[in-house]
Formats: C-alpha cells, sequence, structure tokens
C-alpha cells in the first residue's frame, strides 16, 4: 500500500504544529520539532508521531474544529488505510527513510479545542479503535518532504 506525505509540522513546544515543507528526521524526531513533556512525548520510542489526513477530515465532517498539525501530529499522512497502520508495522519514505509503528498515542487535555464537545477521547484507541495517532521510532534516518511516497512494508 502506498500513500504520500501530505503535511509535516513542528513547533516550539505544544499544539498547534505549524507546517513545514521538509525536516530531517533525526532518531529522536523531526530536526527543529521541541517536545517540552519528554516523559509523555518524544525520545527514541516516541520519535515521530503520525496521523492520518482521512481521519482528520472525516472528524471535521463530525463538526469538529480540527486540522492538521492540531492535534500534535508531525507527519500527517494520505492514502493509507488507517485501521492498519498499528505496532510493529513499517512504513518507508521515499528511498531513504524507514520507522517502524511503536505505539498508539495517548490524547490529552491539550487537544481539547480540535473537538467541539472538547472530548479528545475520540481519538483514544481504546475508545474509538483506528481512530488514534500513533507514535513510530526511527529505524533510518534521512530527509522528509511534503509529497514524498510512503510505502507500508508489513
Amino acid at each position: 500500500m502506498q500513500g504520500r506525505i501530505f503535511q509535516l509540522n513542528t513547533s516550539r513546544g505544544g499544539v498547534p504544529k505549524l507546517a513545514v515543507r521538509e525536516a530531517m528526521l533525526t532518531r529522536t524526531g523531526l530536526a527543529d520539532d521541541v517536545q517540552t513533556h519528554m516523559n509523555i512525548h518524544g525520545g527514541p520510542e516516541r520519535a515521530l508521531c503520525l496521523y492520518s489526513l482521512e481521519r482528520i477530515l472525516e472528524l471535521q465532517n463530525e463538526g469538529h474544529p480540527i486540522f492538521t498539525g492540531a492535534v500534535g501530529e508531525n507527519v500527517t499522512l494520505m492514502g493509507l488505510d488507517w485501521a492498519g497502520i498499528e505496532p510493529g508495522v513499517r512504513l518507508s519514505f521515499g528511498e531513504d527513510v524507514l520507522v517502524e509503528i511503536a505505539s498508539y498515542t495517548s490524547p490529552c487535555d491539550s487537544v481539547a479545542d480540535s473537538f467541539g464537545d472538547g472530548r479528545f477521547v475520540r481519538i483514544s484507541q481504546k475508545v474509538n479503535p483506528g481512530w488514534s495517532r500513533v507514535y513510530a521510532r526511527v529505524l533510518q534516518t534521512g530527509r522528509l518532504a511534503v509529497g514524498q511516497r510512503v510505502n507500508v512494508l508489513d
């Protein structure tokens, strides 16, 4: 299965993360992206937060004011079967970058403004399987760019 990078997002801490055209991916995440609470976000097992453009659009259709980068994802992907993006799955980005999905994220109240009713559990894997963002560990570093091809390897 093949998709694309729709948007790359970074911040100096917190949400929303703002769009950038390209970024270097290191073992601990996108260059110029800052995580304020390293015990919750970041580090090698949570180096990259990924989410689906299609899920964001579906949430918007439900009436939520969510937008790309609003829930803290570093990479907004399009064209993938999001329900199949689960721990253990490997993704390649372009020719160089390789990541492995490490875990589902746990949403917190910092993203509540992205939901009309403030109920951020809408993107909780436990409450709504297949709607969660995911964390990835970086197996091979490199440059990421908007429009870049993404392949599901597993």
